[in-house]
C-alpha cells in the first residue's frame, strides 16, 4: 500500500484521482475552499483532506507537514491543482498572468519542493504532474494557461533527469477536453461540440480516464520524463 498526495482534490479530475487511488492506497488531498465537497470525499473514501493555498509557500509546507504527521511518508505526488483563464491576450492583466503561473506552474514547484526531500531520503517515489493538451499545442485565448501548462512539461522533463538516480520517476499527463465543470462553465455547448469534432474518438474525456492513466504512469518504475496525452487523439 502506498501513500498518495493529490492536489486539487475537489475538482472533477482531482475527485476521480481520490476515488481511483483510495481503492488500494492511503490518500491525502489538498483543496482550496470547497469544504463541503472535501467532507463528502473524506467520508466516502476514508481519506485525509487538508485545506491549502497552493499559491502560498507557508500553506504548502504546513499542509505537507500535516500529511506526513498522518502517514509518515509520501510515495506518490500528483500535482493536479489548477485554474483556467479564457480571455484574449490583449485583455489579460498582469495579475491574471501571475496567478496562472503561480497556481498552474509554481504550484507544482512548491508542492514538489516540499515533498521531494522525503522521497530522496527513501530512494523511492513517483511524481505525476497534470499538464494539458493546450500545454502541448497551445490554445487561442488561453495564452496564460497554455504557457503555464507548457512550463509544467518542461519542469517534468528536467526534474526527471535530476531525480532519476534517487529512484524517483517524474512524468506528466496532458488531458484533452474533459467532461468537467471547469470546461462546461467556460465553454459554450457549441464550442464543446466543435472540440469533440476535433477529437478522433468524437467525445469528451472522462475524469476517471485521466485518473487511470495517472495510476498507470505512477506505478510503472521504468517510465520517467514522459508526457502522456489522454486526449482521444486530439490534433
Amino acid at each position: 500500500m502506498s501513500t498518495v498526495l493529490i492536489t486539487g482534490g475537489t475538482g472533477a479530475i482531482g475527485a476521480a484521482l481520490v476515488e481511483e487511488f483510495s481503492r488500494t492506497d492511503d490518500v491525502a488531498f489538498t483543496y482550496f475552499k470547497n469544504d463541503e465537497r472535501a467532507k463528502e470525499l473524506t467520508d466516502k473514501f476514508r481519506c485525509f483532506a487538508v485545506k491549502t493555498d497552493i499559491s502560498d509557500d507557508n500553506s504548502v509546507r504546513s499542509s505537507v507537514g500535516n500529511v506526513l504527521k498522518e502517514f509518515s511518508h509520501i510515495d506518490i505526488l500528483v500535482n493536479n491543482a489548477g485554474i483556467s483563464l479564457i480571455k484574449p491576450f490583449t485583455d489579460i492583466s498582469y495579475d491574471e498572468w501571475e496567478r496562472q503561473l503561480s497556481i498552474n506552474l509554481t504550484g507544482c514547484f512548491r508542492m514538489t519542493k516540499a515533498v521531494v526531500p522525503g522521497m530522496i531520503n527513501r530512494k523511492k517515489g513517483a511524481i505525476v504532474n497534470i499538464s494539458s493538451v493546450w500545454g502541448v499545442y497551445g490554445a487561442s485565448c488561453e495564452v496564460a494557461y497554455s504557457a503555464a501548462k507548457a512550463g509544467v512539461i518542461g519542469f517534468t522533463k528536467a526534474l526527471s533527469k535530476e531525480l532519476g538516480l534517487s529512484g524517483i520517476t517524474v512524468n506528466a499527463i496532458a488531458p484533452g477536453v474533459i467532461d468537467s465543470p471547469m470546461n462546461s462553465s467556460h465553454l459554450s455547448s457549441e464550442e464543446l461540440r466543435e472540440l469533440c469534432e476535433e477529437t478522433p474518438l468524437g467525445r469528451l474525456g472522462k475524469p476517471s480516464e485521466v485518473a487511470c492513466a495517472v495510476r498507470a504512469v505512477a506505478e510503472n518504475r521504468f517510465i520517467t520524463g514522459q508526457v502522456l496525452g489522454v486526449d482521444g487523439g486530439f490534433i
